[in-house]
């Protein structure tokens, strides 16, 4: 991989910064050729800052770093996509994405598994999540389980709020479940997807 850096008079390309887990666009940047070295060597994202007029690593002040993932180059080798691990808020503003979203539902499992995965690592006693965790394995799949029964239990009815409500909570659980085995959703669609392959 490399990129032209000589398409543009100052030297620069635009880097377009995107969640590694959820696909959301954080945030845009500009890379010259000694930032991109410095990214990839240390797999943190390093831009120039145009402001500055010098190197800058994102979270060199607020530690909110993006650790590297993956690096694509477009075809005309003057653009980059980095798929990112976001060390906390990615915008100044203190938001998770410079970009504001009018309509973020379709992430929102994945930000839902961001927040799982926080009360695991960082348990609260408040935390019902956390208390979860602290009971184990067993716990956690006879919650799920038990969920499972009574969403089919409502199935049957016709109460459509009790019934989503129930929905719900199963698919809580099933998170919940898929950290404490140290899964993830990726893996999950990954699957499904190379199963729509097949059936295509």
């Amino acid at each position: 991989m490399k990129p032209n850096f000589t398409k543009s008079n100052d030297g620069l390309i635009p880097v377009i910064i995107q969640d590694n887990i959820t696909n959301r666009v954080l945030m845009l940047g500009y890379m010259n050729e000694e930032a991109f070295e410095k990214t990839k060597k240390e797999n943190r994202v390093t831009f120039f800052s145009r402001s500055k007029n010098r190197l800058w690593t994102k979270g060199e002040e607020s530690k909110n770093y993006l650790n590297v993932n993956s690096i694509l180059l477009d075809c005309d080798e003057d653009t980059l996509l980095i798929k990112a691990t976001p060390e906390g808020p990615v915008c100044h503003t203190g938001e998770d994405t410079c970009f504001k979203e009018k309509n973020r539902s379709e992430n929102f499992l994945f930000e839902l598994e961001n927040i799982i995965r926080d009360r695991k690592i960082n348990p609260t006693d408040s935390s019902y999540t956390s208390t979860l965790f602290k009971k184990g394995i067993n716990k956690i799949a006879q919650k799920v389980g038990e969920e499972a029964v009574e969403l089919v239990i409502e199935s049957k009815d016709n109460n459509q709020d009790l019934f989503l409500n129930e929905a719900a909570d199963l698919l809580y659980h099933y998170l919940i479940l898929l950290q404490a085995k140290n899964a993830s959703l990726t893996e999950i669609t990954t699957i499904l997807k190379e199963r729509n392959k097949k059936e295509n």
